[in-house]
């Protein structure tokens, strides 16, 4: 929005001081990270009191352990600060044009305000089980589906080949958005690129390895659904209930979050970059330039949300924030086209997620064969077995950060590491 409103001053008064700045990706970039940071810094403080007059508190289980009773009465939905720190320097900085970037904050909206409608019937209608799962799925499938059509036939969704590599793949001229731009280069090859629509995404450690869902087992253009959308609801779903699990400790999902959201936002530059993307052997993907300045904002949202978030927490993002992570790192690695990698950068939501899905397995499992459930950990999700131990939270909180870290940075080698 500021940007458009800087460019229509342009052309009506002409340039002036400063205006050119934001001309350039890195300061829009760096400018959504401060204002994003500023908001939930600054205005957090103000909404947390809020909710505290509304009686916002979250409602604590006793599940035995230790510190949980002190955090009984703590204001929970606070989401709703990451969520605006997103969306305001997000309209601020970002293009409004921009499918990505619409796409991005209609992903935003979509899974806060379910998980807000969630938060609400739990606190305020004293529902344990607030909104019930089929709506949470219904929503998880309806925003999966949305950025699947959206890939499938948005003209702004393209990948950039050369022609000849191109037509390697199976892309034909029908599969072409726009025309052919050849250039000569300096040792006087002449090479001719083109804009095509396409599922085709990267395979992580494969050189040069591009998959087309349209192409997996036989699969022709015309039935790409049967695959590609449900392989994208899947992730969705998975993604943000995994986030959603995981936000059982003071900072946790938040922190690693802010680790996933730097991560996402290199690979959104070096997508978006020809030269970049050339180098590397990864798609170029034009447009994607604008996914920057929203994982900035998301890394700033996230950063400053831990200001209150961090041990002891002042305030629950609750699953408006939890959910809503989950589907926007979701939706972010599918349209990067960077999908496959989400099992080792969100390696925390996976093993928490994974953690529980292990435990009920196993307890119906041996309850069935012996007539009594048994456990494998002393408690799902992973975080819980650790505090059954006797390990502080904090300590949890932090190695968990540096796990989250370690394979971020690993993720980031996979561009090259082929």
């Amino acid at each position: 929005m500021l940007v458009s409103l800087i460019e229509w001053f342009q052309d009506r008064l002409g340039d002036f001081p400063g205006a050119d700045l934001f001309d350039f990706l890195s300061v829009r970039a760096g400018a959504a990270i401060i204002i994003s940071l500023l908001i939930s810094m600054v205005f957090g403080a103000g909404i947390i009191r809020k909710l505290q007059r509304h009686q916002m508190g979250e409602s604590v289980r006793d599940l035995g352990l230790e510190g949980q009773a002190k955090k009984a009465g703590t204001p929970t939905m606070g989401g709703i600060i990451i969520l605006l720190a997103i969306l305001v320097p997000c309209l601020l900085m970002g293009r409004l044009d921009n499918v990505y970037l619409l796409t991005m904050l209609v992903t935003t909206v979509w899974m806060g305000l379910i998980g807000f409608v969630d938060d609400y019937l739990k606190i305020k209608r004293k529902n344990k089980d607030g909104l019930a799962g089929r709506f949470k799925i219904l929503g998880q499938v309806g925003l999966g589906l949305t950025i699947a059509l959206v890939m499938l036939f948005s003209e702004q969704v393209v990948a950039r080949f050369e022609v000849a590599d191109a037509a390697s793949i199976g892309l034909t001229d029908a599969d072409r958005v726009g025309p052919i731009a050849t250039t000569t280069l300096e040792n006087g090859v002449t090479v001719s690129r083109a804009n095509y629509r396409t599922t085709v995404t990267n395979v992580p450690f494969v050189k040069d390895s591009r998959m087309a869902y349209e192409n997996l087992f036989g699969i022709g253009k015309q039935l790409v659904w049967i695959l590609f959308i449900p392989f994208i609801i899947f992730i969705v779903t998975a993604i943000s209930n995994a986030a959603n699990l995981t936000d059982g400790l003071d900072g946790l999902a938040t922190g690693v979050s802010a680790t996933i959201a730097g991560t996402l936002a290199v690979f959104a530059y070096v997508s978006s970059n020809a030269i970049a993307a050339n180098y590397l052997g990864i798609l170029h993907l034009p447009g994607t330039e604008e996914l920057v300045v929203f994982s900035g904002c998301l890394l700033g949202a996230c950063l400053g949300f831990l200001w209150y978030n961090s041990f002891p927490a002042t305030v629950f993002m609750g699953d408006t924030g939890s959910l809503a992570l989950g589907g926007i790192i979701a939706a972010l690695a599918i349209l990067l086209r960077k999908e496959l990698l989400l099992p080792m950068l969100c390696i925390i939501f996976v093993v928490e997620n994974l953690s529980v899905v292990v435990q009920v397995s196993y307890f119906k499992y041996t309850k069935r064969k012996y007539g009594e459930g048994r456990r494998i950990f002393l408690m799902s999700p992973l975080h819980h077995h650790f505090q059954k131990k006797g390990m502080p939270e904090t300590k949890i909180v932090i190695r968990f950060w540096i796990v989250s870290l370690l394979l971020a940075v690993a993720t980031i080698l996979t561009l090259k590491l082929r």
